[in-house]
This record gives structure tokens, C-alpha cells and sequence, in this order.
């Protein structure tokens, strides 16, 4: 049986480290291509990484690139290119730039792997997602964008260290845009199965929760000359490899919602069924009336980065 391919187009910190991961599991082999001014960055990447293949125990071909034709036919296409976020900088502040570059890779995209499904992890993910699917021409079901499952990973993260518990028992879910308007969902968030608000009090968990929505902006902080890659590209290959091996995962991600919520035709972050389909089912939450709230807020904010960037 042929190995799956799965391109990454952007071999910056969170596409390399993408790559690192998807090869480590073996989920297929992998081209990895950046823009024609970085010639050479892709391919030394790509080898090294394949250098690596003997002493970790793995196999694939894996391509570094500055061009699409080796992308031809991928079943998996994950987009990180773009401008990575600076001190002070918010994801919004990417927008006029990024969906510049999401736009003409997306082209390239559509013309090499017709039948790929794309992920999206270019900032402000949310509208990144809708020009994606908008230059793609793709079936909604093939185009997503992942951001609750790093959002989530954060905050099962910040959980754990605050209960002293493995991250393996917490299991939690967030919803809403990518960034500040994120929304917790308490009732869909445990611990060994017992409910967090039996374990932490309510103005304890708001500020975690704070902390979750800030956990880009503080490790951009930390850093000084970057942005997070480890946790966003270990989010990726889980979504990459919950597709290619038809898991059928129950993950939060960006997906195009129309009925669904009421949303009217944007992405946001709902959890969702995701297996060799894409995205293959939308769940439905009841939501209470504050979460309802503070859903509709984060969608409000989606809709309006989505008119700034169409008037770009």
C-alpha cells in the first residue's frame, strides 16, 4: 500500500517541527516547501530530518522544496506560511499579509492536489480558514483550520499543573475563535471524569482560563523573536493524523459552520468529528445562556475580521 503524502507549506519553526512529528509517526511521506528567496532552508531541513530516520526508527521520504509540483496528489495539505506574530503584535494584526500569502498558496493548492484536505495554522486563523475556502473552491468538509486543539492542549496543560495531576486524565473542550475570545465550556471539561468546578472554585479556573486565551501572547512574550511551534505542530499532527488514519477523533477545530449554532457561513472553533472525510460531523452543544454569550461574542469578532479582510 503506498504511503500517504502530506505537504507543509511553510518550513518555518511550526512547519518543521509538523514535519518532525508526522515523520516520527509514520503517518506518510512529506514535502516540505517554502518560498524561492529560502532555497535551499526547505531541503537542508527536509535531510536532516531523513538523516534522523535511522537512529528514531522511522520511514519516509521526506522533500524539501520551493515549488509545488512535488506537492502534486497530497492527501494532506497543512498551511503554516505566513508572518509569524511579534512582541505587542496580535493575531489581527497578521491579517492584510497573511491572507496574501494564504490566498496564493491555496492557488497552488487547488491546481496541484485537487483532492487534498487543507488545514490552515497561518494567524488570524479564523479568517486565514474562510480564504482558504474561499480561493479553494474546496468542499467545507475539506478545508479546517486547528486551533482548539492547541487552545485545549493549553488548557488541559495549565489544569494539570494546577491539580497536580497527570495531563492524561484531564479532558476539556474550548470553543469560539482562535485568541482572546475564546470560550470555555466547564460542563464539557473534567478530570478522571469528575467535573472541574468540583475541583477548582470558579474565580481559580477564570483565571486559568485567562491564561489559556493569553498562551500564544505569553510565550511570544518569553521568546522575544518568535512565536510558539512545539505545542501547534504536535496539534497539527494529531489532526493530521486523526484524517489519514480515519480515527474518527472528537477534536475541536476550526470548522465552517452555517446552521450549525446559528453561525450564518463562518469558521469557528466547534468540536467535530474528524476521520478520512475532514470534518465529518459537526456536534451540537446544548450551551447555557453564558456560554451562548460569550459563543456569540467570539463568532462576532470572526465576522468581523472576515469583512476587514474582504476589504483588503
Amino acid at each position: 500500500m503506498a504511503r500517504a503524502k502530506i505537504s507543509i507549506i511553510g518550513a518555518g519553526n511550526v512547519g518543521a517541527t509538523t514535519a518532525h512529528w508526522c515523520a516520527a509517526a509514520e503517518l506518510g511521506d512529506i514535502v516540505l516547501v517554502d518560498i524561492p528567496a529560502a532555497d535551499g532552508m526547505p531541503q537542508g531541513k527536509a535531510l536532516d530530518l531523513m538523516e534522523a530516520s535511522p537512529v528514531m526508527g522511522f520511514d519516509a521520504k521526506i522533500t524539501g522544496t520551493t515549488g509545488y509540483e512535488e506537492t502534486a496528489n497530497s492527501d494532506v495539505v497543512v498551511i503554516t506560511a505566513g508572518i509569524p506574530r511579534k512582541p505587542g503584535m496580535s493575531r489581527d494584526d497578521l491579517l492584510g499579509t497573511n491572507s496574501k500569502i494564504v490566498a496564493s498558496v491555496t492557488e497552488e493548492i487547488a491546481r496541484t492536489s485537487p483532492d487534498s484536505i487543507i488545514i490552515v495554522v497561518s494567524n488570524p486563523l479564523d479568517a486565514m480558514v474562510q480564504r482558504a475556502l474561499q480561493v479553494s473552491g474546496f468542499p467545507p468538509n475539506r478545508v479546517l483550520g486547528q486551533a482548539g486543539v492547541l487552545d485545549t492542549a493549553r488548557y488541559r496543560t495549565f489544569l494539570a499543573m494546577e491539580l497536580g495531576v497527570s495531563v492524561e486524565d484531564v479532558s476539556a473542550l474550548l470553543m469560539g475563535g482562535h485568541g482572546d475570545t475564546m470560550v470555555p465550556i466547564p460542563s464539557c471539561t473534567s478530570v478522571g471524569g469528575i467535573p472541574v468546578n468540583q475541583l477548582i472554585d470558579d474565580d481559580r479556573l477564570e483565571e486559568i482560563v485567562e491564561r489559556t486565551r493569553k498562551g500564544g501572547a505569553e510565550i511570544v512574550g518569553l521568546l522575544k523573536t518568535g512565536s510558539a511551534f512545539y505545542a501547534p505542530a504536535a496539534a497539527t499532527t494529531q489532526m493530521v493524523e486523526a484524517i489519514l488514519r480515519d480515527k474518527k477523533r472528537l477534536l475541536p477545530c476550526a470548522a465552517y459552520c452555517d446552521s450549525e449554532y446559528g453561525v450564518g457561513g463562518y469558521y469557528v472553533g466547534v468540536p467535530v468529528i474528524l476521520g478520512a472525510g475532514g470534518v465529518e460531523r459537526i456536534i451540537e452543544l446544548e450551551l447555557n445562556e453564558q456560554e451562548q454569550a460569550a459563543f456569540q461574542h467570539s463568532v462576532d469578532a470572526v465576522k468581523e475580521l472576515v469583512a476587514v479582510m474582504a476589504g483588503l
